[in-house]
């Protein structure tokens, strides 16, 4: 299963009757997966079903999801005002008491100002408005499924750079491996050169203390054991890559390891040169760890 990033954009547009809407979403990386709407007035009561589709395409992540909606193409619904009315019948009542008129036609009359007026939007029927949300949240439904595909194509991108810098860390690591620091040969020089060393400081020494310094120094020489632990961890960052299973907690835990190990090479390195590879080795696994805080 290729790698999914936590970073995406989506835009969807729907439609239903004369009512016109668009879903954006984003989403950025994050612990666990999270996400805030922006809904007009009266939709709140379909965030829940909001919410369990997302979690059907996300597991991770800080996502935004907002719906505009225009319902400026549907003609406003008109209602007569019988009050207003009720007062303008009365005044042409009274007015043709005292003057001598023709009666009003009934389109002047509603086009004066208050008796025709919008009728509440709320009004609508039960029926309509269901058919409204349930529009909306398959329209939603539509938006996170291209999310997810967005994610899927950014974590294609983040696949090849983090596999480029795992590769670049094996090559760091063979370069330890053979470096003349790292050898048998070198670590009982610098073992024989240290033992002389303390030999020459007491002559007090006694065999036993001896030999226990000289472990000592022995440990502290050796970096083939971090070396081979690095190896390992090369092997498994690769077998993450090709699983099935979001990759993301994993992959972060094993950059801590591999940290770690090479903080312990980079202590223990005898001499300028695998000093170097240590120091390059942390660069490249903190490139690595930085990439992977957007995998899924």
């Amino acid at each position: 299963m290729p790698l999914t990033s936590m970073t995406g954009f989506a835009r969807v547009e729907g439609e239903a009757g004369l009512a016109r809407w668009h879903w954006e979403l984003r989403s950025v990386n994050g612990k666990g997966l999270d996400v805030r709407f922006r809904l007009p007035p009266g939709l709140d009561a379909i965030e829940p079903k909001l919410r369990a589709e997302l979690a059907r395409h996300l597991k991770r992540g800080n996502c935004q999801a907002s719906l505009t909606v225009d319902r400026s193409a549907a003609p406003a619904p008109l209602r007569v005002n019988k009050e207003a009315l009720r007062v303008v019948l009365d005044a042409i009542a009274e007015l043709r008491r005292d003057i001598e008129m023709k009666p009003p036609q009934p389109e002047g009359i509603l086009a004066l100002r208050g008796v025709l007026e919008s009728a509440d939007v709320a009004e609508e029927s039960d029926e309509v408005r269901q058919a409204f949300e349930n529009a909306v949240v398959a329209s939603f439904g539509e938006a996170a499924a291209a999310l997810a595909r967005a994610r899927a194509e950014e974590g294609a991108k983040l696949e090849a750079m983090l596999g480029a810098h795992v590769d670049e860390i094996e090559r760091l690591t063979q370069a330890a491996a053979a470096s003349p620091a790292a050898t048998a040969e070198a670590m009982r020089a610098r073992l024989a050169a240290q033992i002389a060393e303390l030999l020459g400081a007491s002559s007090s020494l006694s065999e036993e203390r001896l030999a226990q310094e000289a472990a000592l120094l022995a440990t502290k020489a050796d970096v083939r054991e971090e070396i081979d632990r690095l190896g390992a961890h090369i092997a498994q960052a690769r077998e993450i890559f090709a699983g099935a299973e979001p990759a993301g907690r994993r992959l972060d835990f094993l950059t801590q390891e591999f940290n770690r190990e090479a903080n312990t090479l980079c202590s223990k390195a005898a001499d300028i040169g695998l000093t170097r590879i240590g120091l390059e080795l942390k660069t490249s696994i903190d490139q690595l760890r930085e990439q992977v805080q957007n995998v899924e």
